[in-house]
């Protein structure tokens, strides 16, 4: 399978080399919301996201241009083609795990988590897996989450906490990272049932990591455990908050579809608003079916001055 998207991580000096390699080569030009710069030529695009800052290469040609442009020219390095002498773990059979809606005020908690091995990591970077963060179309994650469940090999799994019953264990973890460890081991418990000769799993960094360790425990799992922060740049992390954000932000269309109220994402006075409409239209009872109550958001919601929502992490 040729290769049709790839990403990369720059300097802020290799940023502006490959603009001048871009413009040299004739590149056209043109603004996209967060990036430092988006050209085009034939088939090929390329954009430089101001997160990071970091490339993204898109088009039948990406293969061509990572060998003779961009690691030549910009990077300095070759690395297409020895990903797996580079890192060698990330192709050794293990489960990832990320989540979704951690902090969306509206909206379920999801934790998916995907078994990978040499075969199926392969297939995920030619499909074009990467962080589901940096993927700001819903309709790029359906793809690539269609993708990634058809990859041969592959193993998955979707654990969605809706707000209602979120709100229920919340008041009996009494915390966030309690109950975010207690899906993540849910997960990973479930992906050890379909391989159960998987020796590791990967997550990013818990606050505290032994709360997920004893969650584990307690799922009777014994495996290696890894955590680490930015676990997205592992490739089957990577997949696992693709799945997580499909399921999340399915949720959500079909939520605001269904109270006739666009719930946005996030934490922000549009959320506020948006809250209001909800207990405006519905009652108070109906926001606890959609939002995550002990955030802050919901004392601003109810006009609560004196703060007694939590926050939300």
């Amino acid at each position: 399978m040729s290769l049709t998207s790839h990403t990369a991580p720059l300097t802020a000096v290799q940023a502006a080399r490959l603009k001048e390699v871009l413009e040299e080569r004739g590149y056209e030009f043109e603004a996209k919301p967060y990036t430092l710069f988006a050209a085009k030529k034939g088939k090929l695009n390329v954009a430089v996201y101001e997160k990071g800052p970091k490339v993204l290469v898109q088009g039948k040609d990406t293969e061509d241009f990572i060998r003779f442009i961009l690691e030549p020219e910009v990077l300095g390095e070759a690395k297409l083609g020895y990903e797996e002498e580079l890192d060698p773990e990330m192709f050794a059979p293990h489960f990832g795990i990320d989540e979704s809606g951690k902090g969306d005020y509206f909206g379920p908690l999801v934790i998916a988590g995907v078994y990978t091995d040499a075969p199926v990591v392969r297939a995920l970077m030619a499909a074009g897996v990467m962080d589901s963060k940096r993927i700001s179309s819903a309709k790029r994650i359906r793809d690539l989450a269609a993708k990634i469940r058809e990859v041969p090999g592959v193993a998955t799994s979707v654990v969605a906490i809706g707000p209602e019953r979120y709100n229920e264990m919340f008041s009996s973890f009494g915390n966030l990272n309690r109950l975010l460890a207690w899906g993540h081991a849910k997960v990973i418990a479930n992906l050890a049932g379909q391989r159960p000769q998987c020796p590791r799993a990967l997550s990013d960094q818990f606050a505290r990591p032994e709360v997920l360790a004893r969650a584990l425990k307690q799922q009777d799992i014994s495996l290696q455990l890894d955590q680490r922060t930015k676990g997205e740049s592992d490739i089957a992390v990577a997949a696992a908050s693709i799945l997580a954000r499909e399921r999340f932000v399915e949720w959500m269309d079909k939520s605001s579809a269904a109270g006739g109220i666009v719930l946005p994402l996030g934490a922000s006075t549009a959320v506020i608003e948006a809250a209001k409409q909800v207990v405006a239209k519905h009652g108070m009872e109906a926001l606890g079916k959609v939002a995550k109550l002990h955030f802050k958001t919901t004392s601003a919601v109810i006009g609560d001055s004196n703060g007694a929502g939590m926050d939300s992490a």
